[in-house]
């Protein structure tokens, strides 16, 4: 299946029906691709059984852990619990039952980490253990850090300050400075940032661990790396540039009960001023009548 749309380095869930019972009309072997911002590209399914669909690939890009969506008719017999697996029982489906794997997959999670010294050589060698793709250059330039996710400066006073311009021109959400606080706060005082800019920055980089030795900084660098990912939402954005992942809002459809993804194209309506929801235009126009 051609890709189109964003980037191809943009995360994505690959759809792939393993299993459907008429009177379903996708078939096994039918594949989709959902995006970060839960559009869906290919065919698995009626326009009910797509929001179920929708709404696990965004857990499973949240997760980064694929899945196996098991989505019946209501009232059907239902599955054995399995690990790995979700049962979703959608009211909307006429019958049949559908058996769907969701795999993601995620760009490089590219670290640049910018110095000679035997921190930056301890960074280096500890990251990609953490997941990440790594390079090491003595002085970074706008083209270098171009896609990365991070920016890890380690130079110990060399080029620092051209280095940290090159990363914030490139748009890398997350910039590290290895620097005591004070020394960092005057060598970040000196570039007249802006505030999103200095927002960005990470400094002294790395979780307060007690961290005395090269390798022991480079720990304490790799878990506030991991954490910015596990919990801050940091992922590589469409074109590599990296950022802060927003996942798209949910509502509850207040005639079936389904969770929807709320998208422009989601079917609403305005009651009392405030927005409602719905899965189809089915369950919209019942609700409106």
């Amino acid at each position: 299946m051609a890709e189109t749309g964003p980037a191809a380095d943009a995360p994505f869930v690959r759809a792939t029906v393993v299993r459907a019972q008429p009177p379903t009309p996708a078939h096994a072997g039918d594949t989709a691709v959902v995006r970060a911002d839960g559009t869906i590209e290919g065919f698995v399914g009626g326009q009910c059984a797509e929001e179920s669909v929708r709404a696990a690939a965004l857990d499973v890009l949240a997760s980064e852990e694929p899945l196996l969506l098991r989505i019946l008719p209501d009232g059907a017999a239902g599955f054995p619990e399995t690990d790995g697996a979700r049962v979703a029982v959608n009211p909307c489906l006429s019958g049949g039952a559908l058996e769907i794997f969701l795999e993601p997959s995620l760009p490089p999670r590219r670290v640049v980490v910018v110095g000679e010294t035997p921190l930056a050589r301890a960074v280096e060698g500890l990251v990609p253990q953490l997941g990440f793709t790594v390079e090491t250059v003595p002085v970074l330039t706008a083209e270098r850090a171009a896609g990365a996710m991070a920016v890890v400066v380690a130079s110990c006073g060399h080029h620092e300050p051209e280095s940290l311009r090159a990363a914030f021109d490139a748009g890398v959400a997350f910039v590290g400075l290895v620097a005591s606080p004070r020394r960092g706060g005057a060598v970040l005082d000196a570039m007249d940032l802006s505030p999103e800019e200095r927002g960005r920055v990470h400094s002294p980089v790395g979780i307060d661990i007690g961290a005395r030795t090269p390798p022991e900084v480079a720990v304490s660098i790799g878990a506030e790396l991991v954490r910015a990912v596990r919990e801050e939402g940091l992922v590589a954005a469409p074109g590599g540039v990296a950022a802060v992942a927003t996942a798209p809002a949910r509502a509850v459809d207040p005639v079936c009960g389904m969770t929807v993804v709320v998208r422009a194209d989601t079917p609403h309506r305005t009651v009392g001023g405030a927005h409602v929801w719905f899965c189809s235009t089915a369950c919209r126009d019942g609700y409106a009548a």
